[in-house]
Order: C-alpha cells, then structure tokens, then sequence
C-alpha cells in the first residue's frame, strides 16, 4: 500500500471528515525524497474545540508509526467546517524546498 493510501486510510478510519487533500509534494524536495514529504488539508469537526497543536497531536497520533520513515515532513491544514468556508475553501501553496540536505552537499 503507497503511503499516501495509509495517511488516507488512517485519516478516514480516525475522523468524520468533510474534505480531505493529500498532496504528495517530495517531488519539491532535494534528495532521494520520494513519498517522503506531504500537506494534508482536513475539514472535520472533530477538531472543534481544539486549539492548533491538538489538532496536530490528534493527526501524529493516527500516523506516528510512519513518522520519520518513510514520512519525513507532514504539513497540516487542519479545520472545523466553518474555518474552511470562512477562509474561502482553500490553502496557500507550499514554498519551494531550499535545500539543506545531505544529497546539496
């Protein structure tokens, strides 16, 4: 199963979720970072209430088996339903990588 199959699965297995994005952005990175690096955007209620580091704990705790290898970098956009409309139902593009890993050197 690809990673992002996992990240999906473990998502939609943990949380009533509204709209889920999940971008494989390792093509972005220096290095031999293939399916290493990847932006999650996640709608789901279940995060009312909860303050910005908790929501991201709630997410590490679906993936935390997966964290380091093979997920290096996990970027989060995590809302309630109003959150994502009240922004206009999107998210910034990731910046492009600036190197600084081992393959740069």
């Amino acid at each position: 199963m690809s990673i992002e199959a996992v990240i999906r699965n473990r998502l939609e297995d943990g949380l009533a979720i509204e709209h889920l994005v999940i971008e494989n952005e390792s093509y972005m990175h220096s290095g031999p970072a293939t399916d290493s690096h990847f932006k999650v955007t996640v709608v789901s209620d279940d995060f009312a209430g909860k303050r910005k580091v908790q929501r991201h704990q709630l997410i590490f705790s679906f993936l935390s088996d997966r964290m380091n290898n093979p997920i290096h970098a996990l970027s989060m956009h995590l809302f309630t339903q109003q959150e994502w409309y009240d922004r206009g139902q999107a998210v910034a593009p990731s910046p492009k990588c600036l190197g600084g890993s081992k393959a740069d050197k």
